[in-house]
């Protein structure tokens, strides 16, 4: 629930609210600005100076626009500019410290597209579109009685140095726990290690290429390792040993699937999911949403632009797809994580920005829509006792559902970088003993909550 931050609001408006209904007491934490989750809605981006653009320099001048902001100001100012100067300004900027360097276009003059555009290095350059937030996040967290519910954080994983927040985890058969870093170029990104929290390997550019915008990542039932890069437009599937043994779309190449002309592109994949009666695959896309940078290029590959959901069987032949763009109920906005409900095979959408869980039957039909309080960024189901569960990324906590929805139980310490705390929550994997292991996509660092009976 992100709420308007004005005097008059706020006093018509609870700020906490007790225990009651079987959910947790409530309360609303106000992010400081600039901090962990702050103003700026995805970590506090602020402008920084950026490289003047050549195409652009008439602009700046005819405009009055100068200083480290330019760039910012151009942007919002794109009707005004020439051809010249608004194809320039949709490549981001790359600078040595960029880890997105793929130059994939960026999503900034649509109603679709977030304020950020994605490289942490400018705000709100698309007033026109979703805000996200902006200067305005105030965030619901809820306490758990008993704190955690009873489970303890512990800190097993020594990550890869020089790389960057652990986006996401997987965890195989034998408890082997695999870790995507989002890292520079010519350092390692992913890291396997064994039940006990020993290093097995690493790799980097050399075996897997390099990951642009690392993501969601997955293991299937025979323990291979399947990992997403929204930026360089593919999926790898690597096997237990290390080694890349398949490749889901064309790298540096965003598409739609169109099974009919054998066209089996990805557009910005994010997150991947395979249902536990059958092992079908089932690939999130959509990280940025609708971008009319792809959709106007003229490029006939690449002529959808819209977050779905596609579906292939085990042995990755296509079965169908849903577009999150349709009209009416069903919608949604972004595949931000997926998850199949093991009792019925329910396909799990999380519409982060929309605070949503949007559900479909295994045939493919929308079945219903469940409006949260919190961003729905990560989804899973315990292996266990099949309780769905949800990460609230930057809301920094780990929530316990039932399947209409209700809160019944909750992990985290909220944001921050202290024991039991999350800067922003990563995809969310079990192993054998009910523990749940998360990475944190704002720190390097991977969190083993263990469950109170193994304690």
């Amino acid at each position: 629930m992100v709420l308007a931050s004005s005097a008059a609001v706020s006093q018509s408006l609870p700020t906490s609210g007790p225990a009651e209904n079987g959910q947790p007491e409530w309360f609303i934490y106000q992010a400081p600005a600039g901090g962990p989750g702050g103003a700026g809605g995805r970590g506090g981006f602020t402008p920084r100076p950026t490289p003047p653009i050549a195409e652009c320099a008439a602009d700046s001048a005819k405009l009055g626009i100068s200083g480290p902001t330019e760039r910012n100001e151009l942007m919002k100012r794109w009707k005004e500019v020439s051809p010249a100067c608004v194809n320039a300004l949709a490549l981001p900027t790359i600078t040595e410290t960029t880890i997105d360097r793929s130059g994939t276009p960026t999503c900034v003059r649509s109603v679709m597209c977030m304020s950020s555009n994605g490289q942490g290095i400018s705000w709100n350059v698309n007033p026109s579109g979703l805000y996200n937030g902006t200067n305005n996040v105030q965030r619901v967290q809820w306490r758990s009685n008993p704190v955690n519910l009873g489970y303890k954080p512990v800190y097993p994983y020594s990550l890869i140095k020089d790389a960057n927040g652990a986006v996401s985890v997987g965890v195989d058969s034998k408890d082997n726990v695999w870790v995507i870093q989002r890292a520079p170029v010519g350092v390692d990104a992913i890291s396997k290690f064994d039940a006990n929290g020993k290093l097995l390997f690493t790799l980097g550019d050399s075996v897997i290429g390099h990951f642009h915008k690392a993501h969601g990542m997955n293991v299937d039932a025979n323990d291979n390792a399947y990992f997403a890069d929204p930026s360089g437009a593919v999926i790898l599937k690597i096997s237990p040993e290390g080694k890349v043994v398949k490749t889901f779309g064309t790298r540096g190449k965003r598409g739609d699937w169109d099974e009919a002309k054998g066209q089996r592109l990805l557009w910005e994949p994010v997150s991947i999911a395979f249902d536990p009666r059958n092992g079908d695959m089932y690939i999130g896309e959509g990280h940025g949403a609708e971008s009319p940078n792809d959709r106007q290029s003229g490029e006939p590959h690449n002529t959808s632009g819209a977050a779905r959901v596609i579906r292939l069987d085990k042995d990755g032949n296509f079965i169908s797809q849903i577009y999150g763009n349709m009209m009416g109920a069903g919608h949604f906005w972004q595949a931000h994580d997926i998850a199949i409900d093991p009792t019925n095979g329910d396909l799990w959408i999380g519409d982060r920005e929309e605070y949503r869980i949007v559900i479909y039957t295994n045939k493919g039909e929308y079945k219903k829509t469940l409006q949260m309080r919190n961003l729905v960024c990560n989804i899973s189901f315990h292996p266990q006792t099949g309780d769905p569960w949800i990460g609230t990324g930057l809301d920094s906590q780990f929530l316990r559902l039932d399947r209409d929805g209700k809160i019944l139980g909750v992990i985290g310490n909220g944001p921050g970088t202290g024991e039991g705390q999350i800067g922003e929550t990563g995809y969310i994997r079990w192993d054998s003993k009910g523990n749940m292991i998360a990475g944190s996509t704002t720190q390097a660092r991977v969190v083993k909550w263990i469950a109170p009976k193994n304690q």
